[in-house]
């Protein structure tokens, strides 16, 4: 590791235009966001999609993202982690489109016992959650779709592990309830 520039060093070149700065970056990573894509497939069943796909395509889509500002590691995951999020809802979307029925798929299975729930569904909830408590949604998405732990959002979000604690039971409690009560969209 010595003489390997750190991660915050490699963002600030990334930031600066640094092609070779991204892809070392990438590199360093891809463990990590292998495990994310990976939680974000695990049940996913028919789907065209593979992990490194996933990879990839976040990868490009925050490569081509305008005025994004990546403050750390951590940051850089979370964001990884909602843009695959985006990818399998495009991708579930698509396949509704189609006339094809898309499977439940598992988020995560470090988060409240790997439950399964519809894409679509959940992205409608997220939503909703998002213009009532943008706090809330960004904790859910870290937590289902990033896979972090209470400590990996703490630290992401400067909040204390009490705090995040307390939220993440009222954002699980909310969301559970909005998706048993969907809004028909009709």
């Amino acid at each position: 590791m010595d003489g390997e520039p750190k991660t915050a060093q490699l963002l600030a070149e990334w930031r600066g235009g640094g092609v070779d700065a991204r892809n070392t970056l990438i590199a360093r990573l891809h463990p990590e966001l292998s495990v994310i894509a990976a939680a974000r497939l695990r049940a996913e069943r028919g789907t065209s999609l593979s992990t490194g796909d996933l990879i990839n395509e976040s990868v490009m889509r925050i490569a081509q993202a305008d005025g994004l500002s990546i403050a750390d590691r951590t940051h850089m995951l979370a964001l990884a982690s909602r843009v695959m999020r985006n990818i399998l809802v495009d991708h579930a979307r698509q396949k509704v489109a189609g006339k094809r029925k898309h499977q439940k798929v598992e988020l995560t299975t470090q988060v409240d016992g790997g439950q399964r729930f519809d894409l679509i569904a959940l992205d409608s909830a997220l939503i909703r959650l998002k213009v009532l408590d943008p706090q809330l949604a960004e904790l859910v998405e870290m937590r289902y779709f990033g896979g972090m732990t209470v400590e990996d959002v703490a630290e992401a979000t400067g909040m204390s592990e009490p705090t995040v604690k307390r939220r993440w039971q009222v954002a699980r409690s909310w969301l559970l309830d909005a998706l048993q009560n969907p809004i028909d969209e009709e």
